[in-house]
Protein backbone atom coordinates (compact mmCIF):
# COMPACT_ATOMS: atom_id res chain seq x y z
CA UNK A 1 0.00 0.00 0.00
CA UNK A 2 1.34 3.49 -0.95
CA UNK A 3 0.24 6.01 1.13
CA UNK A 4 0.98 9.74 0.16
CA UNK A 5 0.24 12.89 2.53
CA UNK A 6 -1.30 15.56 0.44
CA UNK A 7 -0.91 18.38 3.36
CA UNK A 8 -2.79 18.65 6.55
CA UNK A 9 -5.26 15.89 7.38
CA UNK A 10 -6.00 14.81 4.40
CA UNK A 11 -4.45 11.60 2.05
CA UNK A 12 -5.12 9.17 -0.49
CA UNK A 13 -3.25 5.47 -0.45
CA UNK A 14 -2.99 3.22 -3.95
CA UNK A 15 -3.23 -1.05 -3.35
CA UNK A 16 -1.78 -3.44 -4.81
CA UNK A 17 -5.09 -3.67 -6.82
CA UNK A 18 -4.90 -0.02 -8.13
CA UNK A 19 -7.65 1.14 -6.22
CA UNK A 20 -6.99 4.66 -5.55
CA UNK A 21 -8.44 5.71 -1.90
CA UNK A 22 -8.78 9.62 -0.91
CA UNK A 23 -9.08 10.04 3.07
CA UNK A 24 -10.61 13.45 4.10
CA UNK A 25 -9.77 14.92 0.62
CA UNK A 26 -8.82 18.81 1.46
CA UNK A 27 -7.27 20.86 -1.53
CA UNK A 28 -8.61 23.47 -3.07
CA UNK A 29 -8.52 25.56 -0.23
CA UNK A 30 -5.63 23.64 1.61
CA UNK A 31 -2.38 25.47 1.89
CA UNK A 32 -0.21 22.72 2.51
CA UNK A 33 -1.79 20.52 -0.55
CA UNK A 34 1.31 20.41 -3.69
CA UNK A 35 -0.42 22.12 -6.96
CA UNK A 36 -0.02 18.65 -8.38
CA UNK A 37 -2.40 17.25 -6.23
CA UNK A 38 -5.44 19.85 -6.43
CA UNK A 39 -7.14 18.25 -9.47
CA UNK A 40 -7.13 14.52 -9.03
CA UNK A 41 -6.65 12.70 -12.07
CA UNK A 42 -9.06 9.73 -10.38
CA UNK A 43 -10.43 8.77 -7.18
CA UNK A 44 -11.89 5.02 -6.72
CA UNK A 45 -13.01 5.74 -2.76
CA UNK A 46 -13.45 8.28 -0.42
CA UNK A 47 -13.06 7.60 3.39
CA UNK A 48 -14.18 10.60 5.86
CA UNK A 49 -13.49 10.98 9.37
CA UNK A 50 -15.63 14.09 10.09
CA UNK A 51 -17.81 16.82 8.53
CA UNK A 52 -15.32 19.46 9.60
CA UNK A 53 -14.31 21.60 6.12
CA UNK A 54 -10.92 20.94 6.55
CA UNK A 55 -11.59 17.21 5.90
CA UNK A 56 -14.72 17.58 3.68
CA UNK A 57 -14.28 20.19 1.50
CA UNK A 58 -13.77 18.42 -1.87
CA UNK A 59 -15.95 15.48 -1.19
CA UNK A 60 -18.92 16.38 -2.87
CA UNK A 61 -17.57 17.85 -6.03
CA UNK A 62 -15.05 14.22 -6.08
CA UNK A 63 -17.68 11.95 -5.76
CA UNK A 64 -19.56 13.44 -8.53
CA UNK A 65 -16.80 13.63 -11.02
CA UNK A 66 -15.34 10.21 -10.43
CA UNK A 67 -17.88 8.78 -9.39
CA UNK A 68 -16.19 7.60 -6.20
CA UNK A 69 -17.76 5.38 -3.05
CA UNK A 70 -18.21 7.58 0.02
CA UNK A 71 -17.64 5.78 3.33
CA UNK A 72 -18.32 7.94 6.41
CA UNK A 73 -20.79 8.16 8.92
CA UNK A 74 -24.49 8.00 8.20
CA UNK A 75 -25.60 11.78 8.95
CA UNK A 76 -22.76 12.80 6.71
CA UNK A 77 -23.87 10.47 3.47
CA UNK A 78 -27.09 12.02 4.55
CA UNK A 79 -26.09 15.59 3.59
CA UNK A 80 -23.68 14.38 0.87
CA UNK A 81 -27.10 13.17 -0.99
CA UNK A 82 -29.47 15.30 -0.07
CA UNK A 83 -27.93 19.04 -0.22
CA UNK A 84 -24.96 18.37 -2.50
CA UNK A 85 -26.48 15.39 -5.13
CA UNK A 86 -24.20 12.53 -4.03
CA UNK A 87 -25.74 9.43 -6.00
CA UNK A 88 -26.92 7.61 -3.42
CA UNK A 89 -25.80 4.34 -4.64
CA UNK A 90 -22.21 5.29 -3.98
CA UNK A 91 -22.98 5.77 -0.46
CA UNK A 92 -21.40 3.62 1.96
CA UNK A 93 -22.03 5.12 5.13
CA UNK A 94 -22.62 3.67 8.53
CA UNK A 95 -21.57 3.95 12.04
CA UNK A 96 -19.04 2.90 14.57
CA UNK A 97 -18.09 -0.87 14.69
CA UNK A 98 -19.50 -1.64 11.16
CA UNK A 99 -17.34 -2.51 7.92
CA UNK A 100 -17.83 -2.13 5.26
CA UNK A 101 -16.00 -3.14 1.70
CA UNK A 102 -15.10 -0.93 -1.54
CA UNK A 103 -12.17 -1.38 -3.62
CA UNK A 104 -11.19 -4.26 -2.12
CA UNK A 105 -10.58 -1.89 0.84
CA UNK A 106 -12.09 -2.82 4.09
CA UNK A 107 -13.06 0.07 6.20
CA UNK A 108 -14.06 0.09 9.90
CA UNK A 109 -15.59 3.13 11.48
CA UNK A 110 -13.79 3.60 15.02
CA UNK A 111 -14.19 6.37 17.32
CA UNK A 112 -12.81 9.71 18.02
CA UNK A 113 -12.95 12.40 20.55
CA UNK A 114 -13.73 15.29 18.65
CA UNK A 115 -16.82 17.37 17.19
CA UNK A 116 -18.43 16.75 13.75
CA UNK A 117 -20.72 20.00 12.21
CA UNK A 118 -20.94 19.82 9.02
CA UNK A 119 -20.12 23.45 6.92
CA UNK A 120 -23.82 25.09 6.43
CA UNK A 121 -24.37 24.15 10.38
CA UNK A 122 -26.24 20.39 9.71
CA UNK A 123 -25.48 17.87 12.62
CA UNK A 124 -23.22 15.61 10.73
CA UNK A 125 -23.38 13.07 13.37
CA UNK A 126 -20.09 11.96 15.93
CA UNK A 127 -16.57 12.49 14.64
CA UNK A 128 -14.64 8.62 13.60
CA UNK A 129 -11.67 7.18 12.76
CA UNK A 130 -11.15 4.85 10.13
CA UNK A 131 -9.36 1.53 9.97
CA UNK A 132 -8.86 0.94 6.00
CA UNK A 133 -7.47 -2.87 5.62
CA UNK A 134 -5.27 -3.90 2.26
CA UNK A 135 -3.24 -5.85 0.90
CA UNK A 136 -2.05 -7.86 4.57
CA UNK A 137 -2.03 -4.62 6.49
CA UNK A 138 -4.13 -2.25 8.58
CA UNK A 139 -4.12 1.68 8.63
CA UNK A 140 -5.64 3.23 11.55
CA UNK A 141 -6.69 7.22 10.60
CA UNK A 142 -7.55 8.70 13.45
CA UNK A 143 -9.06 12.37 12.49
CA UNK A 144 -9.21 14.59 14.33
CA UNK A 145 -9.38 13.75 17.88
CA UNK A 146 -8.06 13.50 21.37
CA UNK A 147 -6.12 10.64 23.08
CA UNK A 148 -8.87 8.62 24.87
CA UNK A 149 -8.81 4.84 26.64
CA UNK A 150 -10.23 2.94 24.25
CA UNK A 151 -8.05 3.36 21.75
CA UNK A 152 -6.17 0.40 23.55
CA UNK A 153 -9.54 -1.25 21.89
CA UNK A 154 -8.55 -0.39 18.60
CA UNK A 155 -5.14 -1.94 18.79
CA UNK A 156 -6.41 -5.18 20.18
CA UNK A 157 -8.83 -5.17 17.64
CA UNK A 158 -7.25 -4.51 14.17
CA UNK A 159 -3.50 -3.67 15.32
CA UNK A 160 -2.43 -1.52 12.70
CA UNK A 161 0.39 -1.33 11.14
CA UNK A 162 0.71 2.28 10.99
CA UNK A 163 -0.80 5.01 12.71
CA UNK A 164 -1.80 8.55 11.37
CA UNK A 165 -2.55 10.38 13.92
CA UNK A 166 -2.96 14.48 14.36
CA UNK A 167 -0.23 16.30 16.36
CA UNK A 168 -0.86 19.61 15.82
CA UNK A 169 -2.73 20.67 19.55
CA UNK A 170 -5.43 23.43 19.79
CA UNK A 171 -8.04 21.95 18.10
CA UNK A 172 -6.49 18.13 18.12
CA UNK A 173 -3.80 15.86 20.15
CA UNK A 174 -0.46 17.85 20.47
CA UNK A 175 2.68 15.15 20.46
CA UNK A 176 2.17 14.58 24.32
CA UNK A 177 -1.23 12.76 23.88
CA UNK A 178 -0.47 11.47 20.55
CA UNK A 179 2.52 9.49 22.40
CA UNK A 180 0.44 8.35 24.58
CA UNK A 181 -1.96 7.14 21.99
CA UNK A 182 0.80 5.16 20.00
CA UNK A 183 1.63 3.20 23.55
CA UNK A 184 -2.30 2.21 23.77
CA UNK A 185 -2.57 1.15 20.38
CA UNK A 186 0.66 -0.51 20.43
CA UNK A 187 1.58 0.40 17.00
CA UNK A 188 5.31 1.36 16.60
CA UNK A 189 4.98 3.22 13.47
CA UNK A 190 3.21 6.59 13.03
CA UNK A 191 2.83 9.10 10.39
CA UNK A 192 1.87 12.49 12.35
CA UNK A 193 -0.36 14.65 10.53
CA UNK A 194 -2.95 18.09 10.90
CA UNK A 195 0.50 20.05 11.72
CA UNK A 196 1.79 23.73 11.36
CA UNK A 197 -1.02 24.26 8.24
CA UNK A 198 -2.04 27.37 9.99
CA UNK A 199 -0.64 28.91 13.27
CA UNK A 200 -2.26 27.54 16.05
CA UNK A 201 -1.06 24.04 14.81
CA UNK A 202 2.48 24.31 16.31
CA UNK A 203 3.39 20.18 17.34
CA UNK A 204 5.84 18.96 15.52
CA UNK A 205 6.84 15.53 14.38
CA UNK A 206 10.22 16.06 16.03
CA UNK A 207 8.67 16.77 19.93
CA UNK A 208 6.37 12.97 19.13
CA UNK A 209 10.00 11.69 18.05
CA UNK A 210 11.34 12.88 21.74
CA UNK A 211 8.52 11.35 23.35
CA UNK A 212 8.20 8.33 21.43
CA UNK A 213 11.18 6.82 21.51
CA UNK A 214 10.50 3.23 19.94
CA UNK A 215 8.15 4.05 17.94
CA UNK A 216 9.07 5.09 13.85
CA UNK A 217 7.62 8.66 13.40
CA UNK A 218 7.83 9.04 9.52
CA UNK A 219 8.51 12.98 8.95
CA UNK A 220 7.75 13.50 5.72
CA UNK A 221 6.47 16.67 3.14
CA UNK A 222 3.35 17.08 1.72
CA UNK A 223 3.16 15.36 -1.71
CA UNK A 224 5.68 12.65 -0.28
CA UNK A 225 4.87 8.86 0.00
CA UNK A 226 5.20 6.35 2.52
CA UNK A 227 5.14 2.09 1.67
CA UNK A 228 2.69 0.27 4.36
Amino acid sequence: MELTWIGHGSFRFDTSDGTRVYVDPFLTHNPKCPDAEKEPERVDVIAVTHGHMDHIANVADLAKKHGATVIAMIEIGDWLASKHGVDESKLQCGNKGGATEAGGVRFTLVGAQHSSGLPDGSYGGEAAGIVAEADGKAVYFAGDTDVFGDMALIGRLYAPDLAVLPIGDFFTMGPKQAALALELLGTKRCLPCHYGTFPPLVGTPAELKKLAPNVTVEDIEPGQSITV
